[in-house]
């Protein structure tokens, strides 16, 4: 079944080029909730120390002025971008007094919409609009939805591996078109083989009561006010996370068969208007309560697991970007914060997605027909809910599989490429990284689910108990090593030019925001 990618990878041994596939680009994504002392969303505004979240490229706000997003320049290994989330974590907390950052990818006490502040971003233009973009989101989806942390995990291959790999293929178009197209394969596998990071990663099987409020829901008690699935891995990748679970009424699905494709499906979303939005009225009583009333506000908000990227240029549409320049990297959305370390990520879960990245690269990935749409949508949710579940099954080409099994087959596909990344490295970490995957296949109790519950169990901890008192310990870590002068320097030195290019993009603007929005959506 994994032939095609063996090939591929004895090729570039035979040809003595594998030592293209390692050295490439990594870029990390972390998001954490700003708390007050008893674990409630802080009310407080993001600190001005920090920097401007609009302009600053390393520490920037999401949906809300407490959900903080810190992210890596891409970096030439995976040590390097930990160490910068490290240094990031490290400067963060040395201005943060009583407040702290939540360890957990599901939210902390929440006491409804109204408790969640909606990040705001200066009165430039681009600041309104990303300001009405997430009041948007709340009136779409509800503010709840939105205050869900992940960490995010960016790839780009070395530009020198592009050549050789379609010299090998025997491809003859422009390159930017071949690297785009295999981008677009790995996505599509990304996709097929997606539900394995849950499985593997996870780390919600339960939440707070409070996140459901007054909403059915057929989760279990785990104490008077936690929810859970007993089998559950990641309930943020599930049903009760943020997803587009309107696409099938509203008719649009994003298609993943080549750029030209991605493009049209997303600019056709952003275009026709919905009726459910309409409803909601763009512009009420003066204030903007959305960027308009279409499927979608913009590119962003259509959610996946995994997004090509290309980064835009001023004001440049993300999709007009990537049409015209292509596939920079590729980014996985469905890690949650790992709550076992203290950055919320750790270098073995970083070995595996690196090679799962490439074997993805590698491995045969046709177009996604509407069946198989179905059943990737099943076995995604299936692997959120019930992942742990004795003989469990999934869908694929329309047959069960149980998930061990496939599971297993797929961590032996990705062998040959972890003794490539291996190479020239007595410790072999890759392989081991893979192996202590496959301890958790034939052992569902070695997940990090499974042991965030068991854990809760033990110590008869509720989530909020447990999250709140792992994130009290990483707040001790971090305060015990504040950041050396050269980093503090350097933080606080982007911080000022932050705050200087807010400024001037300010001070320059003569645009009104509804034309500024005309000539934005505008562009062709």
């Amino acid at each position: 079944m994994y032939r095609l990618a063996q090939q591929r990878l004895a090729r570039l041994i035979h040809s003595s080029q594998q030592r293209l596939l390692p050295g490439g680009r990594i870029g990390l994504e972390k998001e954490a909730l700003r708390v007050a002392p008893d674990g409630s969303i802080a009310q407080t505004p993001h600190p001005p120390v920090l920097g401007a979240p609009l302009t600053h490229p390393w520490i920037t706000t999401d949906f809300s002025e407490a959900l903080l997003e810190f992210i890596t320049p891409p970096l030439g290994g995976l040590s390097e971008a930990l160490a910068f989330l490290n240094d990031t974590h490290r400067f963060v907390y040395s201005h943060l007094e009583e407040e702290f950052l939540w360890a957990a990818s599901m939210p902390c006490i929440l006491t409804g919409e109204d408790s969640i502040p909606i990040a705001r971003y200066g009165h430039s233009n681009p600041g309104r609009m990303k300001h009405v973009y997430r009041l948007g989101l709340g009136y779409r989806y509800g503010r709840v939805m939105q205050v869900i942390a992940g960490v995010h995990f960016n790839y780009s291959f070395p530009e020198a591996f592009w050549p050789v790999f379609q010299d090998q293929e025997r491809d003859t178009q422009p390159i930017r078109d071949f690297i785009s197209g295999s981008y677009f394969g790995l996505i599509r596998n990304l996709q097929r083989f997606g539900w394995l990071v849950p499985y593997l990663f996870g780390t919600s099987p339960a939440v707070c009561k409070s996140f459901v409020g007054e909403r059915p829901t057929d989760m279990a008690l785990f104490d008077p006010i936690t929810y859970y699935y007993p089998h559950a891995t990641s309930l943020r990748m599930g049903d009760i996370g943020y997803q587009n679970h309107k696409e099938y009424e509203s008719g649009f699905k994003a298609c993943y068969d080549d750029l030209q494709a991605y493009v049209a499906s997303l600019r056709y979303a952003i275009r026709t208007p919905c009726p459910r939005y309409e409803a909601i009225g763009v512009v009420v009583n003066g204030e903007y309560r959305q960027l308009n009333a279409n499927i979608l506000q913009i590119e962003n908000e259509y959610y996946s697991t995994v997004r090509p990227k290309q980064p835009p240029r001023d004001d440049e549409m993300p999709s007009l970007a990537l049409r015209d320049r292509g596939v920079r990297y590729v980014e996985l959305r469905s890690l949650d914060v790992n709550p076992f370390d203290p950055l919320g990520i750790d270098i073995v879960q970083l070995r595996f997605l690196e090679a799962f990245v490439i074997f993805c690269l590698l491995q045969e990935s046709p177009p996604i027909e509407a069946h198989e749409v179905r059943e990737i949508d099943a076995n995604q949710t299936a692997a959120a809910h019930r992942g742990r579940e004795p003989g469990l099954t999934l869908r694929r080409g329309g047959q069960t599989i149980t998930l061990q099994t496939w599971a297993r087959e797929l961590c032996e596909a990705m062998e040959g490429v972890c003794e490539v990344l291996d190479q020239d490295r007595n410790d072999a970490p890759y392989t081991a990284a893979l192996r202590a995957q496959k301890a958790k296949i034939a052992d569902p109790q070695l997940t990090p689910s499974a042991r965030m519950l068991e854990e809760m169990r033990e110590r008869g901890e509720g989530f909020h108990h447990f999250a709140k008192r792992i994130s009290k310990q990483h707040q001790r870590y971090f305060s015990a090593q504040p950041p050396p002068p050269r980093v503090r320097a350097a933080f606080e030195g982007e911080a000022e030019r932050s705050w200087d290019r807010q400024r001037e993009i300010e001070a320059g603007e003569q645009l009104g925001f509804e034309a500024y929005l005309q000539r934005y959506f505008g562009q062709s």
